[in-house]
This record gives C-alpha cells, structure tokens and sequence, in this order.
C-alpha cells in the first residue's frame, strides 16, 4: 500500500510536520496546522517548466561585465538608497507591510516612473481588476511609455505574458494570490507559495527582469508562509505605519545588494506616497518648546543619524503596580532606566506610572537614547523643560554611567544643520577630540548625575 503523500504545515512560521497539531511545535502558534498534499517527484519540478531549462555559462569573475544599467533608479531617491543605489536587474524583492500601509501604492508608483523612462513593465494584480487599478493610478500620475497591466493569478499565464512583451520590470500583487497549477494545493498554501517564489526567482536570473513581490503579514508582523521565503528572494523590505495617519517607514531588513537597516520616511498624500528627505526636521516639526518631559535625542538608522523628540511622563500611580509604556522603544530597556533612577538617584519610581513615547512613529532599538529618555523622565518628575537647543545622546549602564556611542561625529553634525547649539553627550568622545566647533558647546558627561547640571542652565 503506498504512503499518504499528505503533509502539515504551519500557516505562521512553515513549519513542516507528518501529523497534526493543535499548537505549532516550532512558532507555538494555535489551530495554525493545514494539511497540504506533498508534491511527487514529478510535481515538485513544476517550476522547471516555466523559463528556460538551458544549461547555465559557467564564467570567471574577470568575465562578468557590470554596466551602468544594471541599477534601475525607482523614482524615489530615498528608496534608491535602501535598496544599495536603485533596483538591481535580476533581482527579487519582497515587500511586505500590514494591509492598506501602501505596498501596492508605492510599487504602482515604480511602475509609472519607470514606464515614463522607456523601460517596459509589467504590472500583476491577484486581487484588483483593471478597472480599480486604473482609478488608482489615475489619482496618481499619468501613465506614459509602455506600462501594462494583467488581473491573473495562474503563474504560467503571467510567464508567457513576460515573454511576450520582453519586460523589463514586473510586479506580483500578491504572492499569496498565485497558484501552479502543477501544485495540488490552494493559492496561499506554504506549497504554493514556495513554489512560486522559486519560479519567479528563475524568471528573474535567467531573463534579467528585477521582479518586485508583495507579501502579506502575519499578526507577528511578518511575511505570511514559510521563512524559506525571505531566504530565497535578493531583498526583503518592510513597510510600517499607523493607517490613520501619514508617515509611512520603509526598512531594509535584508538586501544582498547593499547596506541593511537603512530606512526610508514617506508621507502618504492624495495622489500616492511622497518622500521625506530630511526626516529629522520632519519628526521635530511640531515640538513644544519649553514643555517639561521632551528631550531630543539622535538614533542612527543604516548610515544616516535622525534626530527625534523623546518624550516622558512621571505621574504618581493609583495602581498597587505602577504602570510602564513604551512606545518606540523596548519595554524591558524602560524598566532598566527606572531601576537605575531609583538605585542611582534616589527617585522612587515605583510609585509612579512612567510613559515614554518616541515621536513619529520612530523604533529605536540602539541604546544612544538611553540618556535621553532618562533626561526626559526626570524633567517630567521635577517639571522643568530643558532648553530647546539642547540635543543629548548617550548608552547608560547600570552605575548609572554613560557610556560611548557609534558615530557620535554624524550626530553632532546633524544637530548642528537643525540649528542646536548644546549637546550633551558621554565624556569620552570629547576626550577623543571627535568634533570641536566654535558654533556647538559640548557637555561631556561621566554618569547620569552630572547630566543633571544641564537644568540649572
């Protein structure tokens, strides 16, 4: 009697299994198994048949030739720079971002540009008709060059469709959407979702098309199916962002063909998403002067350094435990500077609800802002504002130390084009002479104590 060719996998993490679950053993998820048919041999090489079956040139690396056009400028000189210098041909890129953030916008956006550039592009939706995605490029810009546009989820019909117009760019809204028809399982399915992603990964090498892919998330925030997913495309970006209001964040979380954590601000307009080039003067915009608990600190993201309002609030708890929320920055890193305050300055934090926010929307996982949110709280507690040009960055450990930073020189240097003329910042970058203007007073500071001079100035 032959074996059962069925197999579960875990809708959240991929996991693969040859029994059911309520819990998935690998993400812990509940009521996440799905039983899927595994593929026969000769099914599991469906996407063989899509592309060219050619033998692949062996070459030396003196024989490959890199030409200027190898990059393809996206339209947005902010996502260029996340993605290393533009879109690379060949490559595959993963979107993916909670719905409604603006990945099918941000790529329909591409396309136009690219389309008015003279490239051919080839734009797929899974889930709209041409009709609405006509009205939404419309809203847009207006289509020029050879932009064309296919409602289809079945990934041989999209690949004779590639071949036919020779396209230079293309675009899978979603991948969750596509099916092979080879592939005994629903649109969606870890099966499916696999093997379509390698399929278009042999369209993209083979044929030198950049292909541009938009995934769906999971509650977690990431992408939906199995994590072979993230592995097997060229770039992995994210998009973040609360729907009811504007600022949009595009972070690199992999990209095989530059720097990562880079980051790129949008603000999401009528007619699409618009770029922010300077994100430091547009997180600060709006900051209340002379308003006790706010203090601006310096994160840096991939290479560039953004200032950001870091604000705190100390108020006395009505709870037997006092409350904690952190917004922008790690829960358990907020606890730890209020075990500091307590031990190191003799401030009863545990009678009070503490809240940090960091402004914009921002994450900041690095601890430069440590001395910052400190500031903030203790500012809150005592109800002094500090002085609006002042700009503090710094890590402190628990002796209530403060501790160097990473590129602490393009920190200051940001602080002085947004117009702050004292900065507060650890003892041992001034030591080391690592900036020296006439136009910026630095503070050097050993511990947290001594940072708190700055409210008698």
């Amino acid at each position: 009697m032959a074996k059962s060719l069925s197999r579960f996998f875990c809708k959240e993490c991929g996991y693969e299994t040859i029994k059911w679950f309520g819990q998935c053993p690998s993400c812990k998820s509940w009521n996440t198994m799905v039983e899927a048919p595994k593929e026969s041999p000769e099914k599991s090489k469906a996407f063989s048949r899509i592309g060219s079956t050619q033998r692949a040139e062996v070459k030396q690396l003196k024989d490959i030739v890199l030409r200027e056009e190898d990059r393809l400028s996206s339209g947005y000189s902010e996502l260029d720079r996340v993605l290393g210098g533009g879109i690379v041909t060949g490559s595959l890129i993963l979107l993916g971002g909670d719905p409604g953030i603006g990945k099918s916008t941000i790529f329909l956006s591409m396309s136009l540009y690219l389309g008015k550039i003279g490239k051919k592009v080839l734009y797929v939706s899974g889930e709209e008709s041409l009709k609405q995605i006509k009205l939404r490029a419309e809203r847009m810009q207006k289509a020029e060059g050879e932009v064309y546009f296919l409602s289809e989820t079945n990934l041989k019909n999209i690949a004779e469709a590639v071949e036919e117009i020779q396209a230079d760019f293309m675009v899978i809204d979603s991948i969750q959407t596509m099916y092979l028809e080879e592939i005994a399982a629903s649109p969606g399915s870890v099966s499916q979702v696999r093997e379509c992603t390698a399929a278009l990964l042999r369209i993209a090498k083979e044929k030198g098309i950049a292909i541009g892919i938009v995934g769906h998330v999971t509650k977690d925030g990431n992408v939906a199916g199995p994590k072979i997913l993230e592995h097997m495309v060229d770039v992995v970006l994210y998009f973040e962002g609360e729907k009811n209001t504007q600022l949009r964040i595009l972070y690199g979380q992999k990209n095989r063909f530059g720097s990562t954590n880079e980051i790129a601000v949008f603000t999401m307009e009528a007619n699409g998403l618009e770029e922010v080039k300077n994100p430091s003067e547009f997180l600060l915009s709006g900051r209340a002067v002379e308003s006790s608990g706010s203090v601006v600190s310096s994160g840096i993201e991939g290479t560039r350094p953004l200032l950001m309002e870091i604000q705190g609030l100390l108020v006395p708890t009505s709870f037997g435990i006092p409350r904690r929320t952190a917004n922008g920055m790690d829960y358990n890193r907020l606890n730890m500077l209020l075990a500091i305050m307590e031990r190191r300055l003799g401030i009863e934090c545990s009678k009070f609800d503490a809240y940090i926010n960091i402004t914009g929307g921002m994450r900041i996982s690095e601890p430069s802002v440590d001395l910052a949110v400190i500031l903030a709280l203790l500012s809150s507690y005592r109800n002094i504002p500090l002085k609006e040009d002042i700009m503090v960055f710094g890590e402190v450990g628990l002796s209530g130390e403060v501790r160097a930073v990473s590129q602490s020189k393009q920190r200051i240097e940001e602080a002085k084009r947004l117009g702050f003329r004292r900065i507060v910042l650890p003892a041992y970058h001034f030591q080391k002479d690592v900036y020296i203007s006439k136009d910026i007073e630095l503070i050097p500071v050993k511990n947290i104590r001594e940072a708190l001079t700055i409210f008698k100035n």
